[in-house]
């Protein structure tokens, strides 16, 4: 593989990972569309896996003080208020400290239905999904009339201190379509979000900090695999340009998107995923791809 290419690869999972636009179907558009082919579908699934890894880095490090008062604060240390930015750690009420305490544990439940949904529908994700361009076309523009629905039903006024178990379970049972290439993940969970009234920054912040778990199964499950089967020579440089530049664009993601969704709506991203679903299923006819 070339260096350009993975680095165009990389750009795009690192935007795609955090943006609502979805990276596993942008990865494989570009592909598909650009010709590049010279890796095996094994190979090519790797290099996905070390881009996943470069995003994990990215919330690890964006997110990482958040997850130690996180965890701290579930197993009963000090609270400080964590969940929303620009909030006062000042005079947290006992009703406030519990709600702070709760996030770890509704984030382990939101967690399930992805897990369970990676396990159950693993190949089909690594193999039929990938291969049908009109699926993740379709799976573009089905959840951008889906954002569109949750801007207008939601009420977008619950903070994250106030998530239910309810809310948790319906945000992992949208992240677990995310499986699907076109769906994203990250689309998917704040979509969900927003249908249980959250704010676009509760949201937002609650999909990024789920992403992490799951992430980090799924690329440390993968790279198990490819420690055991070894990777090509000539793929070593490429997969580490992979790594840094997805976790630099990553990082770079997540800190635009949460200031651009405190004043924003999802809107661009609604018009972008309608428009891109609809040129890559054009493209697909003219250039006669499956």
């Amino acid at each position: 593989m070339p260096i350009y290419q993975a680095v165009v690869l990389a750009i795009v999972q690192g935007l795609g990972e955090f943006i609502p636009i979805s990276s596993s179907g942008h990865l494989i558009i570009v592909r598909r569309l650009l010709g590049w082919n010279e890796l095996s579908p094994a190979h090519e699934l790797s290099f996905d896996v070390a881009l996943h890894f470069g995003t994990l880095l990215s919330v690890l490090f964006y997110f990482r003080r958040t997850w130690f008062q996180i965890v701290r604060a579930a197993l009963g240390g000090k609270v400080v208020r964590f969940s929303e930015s620009g909030a006062s750690d000042a005079n947290l009420t006992v009703e406030e400290q519990k709600e702070e305490r709760m996030l770890l544990w509704f984030l382990a439940i939101a967690t399930i239905p992805g897990g369970i949904a990676g396990k159950l529908l693993e190949h089909n994700a690594e193999e039929y999904f990938r291969e049908h361009i009109f699926l993740i076309a379709g799976a573009l523009i089905i959840v951008a009339l889906l954002m569109w629905l949750g801007e207008t039903v939601g009420t977008l006024a619950k903070p994250l201190t106030q998530i239910s178990l309810v809310d948790s379970l319906v945000i992992g049972v949208a992240q677990a379509f995310a499986l699907i290439p076109g769906v994203s993940r990250s689309g998917s969970t704040i979509t969900a979000g927003l249908f249980r009234n959250l704010t676009r920054e509760a949201a937002v912040r609650f999909s990024f900090l789920l992403s992490t778990p799951l992430i980090a199964g799924a690329a440390l499950l993968k790279a198990h695999e490819l420690h055991k089967e070894g990777l090509p020579h000539d793929m070593q440089m490429p997969v580490l340009v992979g790594i840094l530049v997805s976790a630099l664009v990553g990082y770079a993601a997540i800190a635009w998107l949460i200031r651009y969704l405190q004043s924003n709506s999802l809107r661009v991203f609604i018009v972008y995923r309608i428009v891109a679903g609809v040129v890559v299923i054009a493209l697909a006819f003219a250039m006669h791809l499956q």
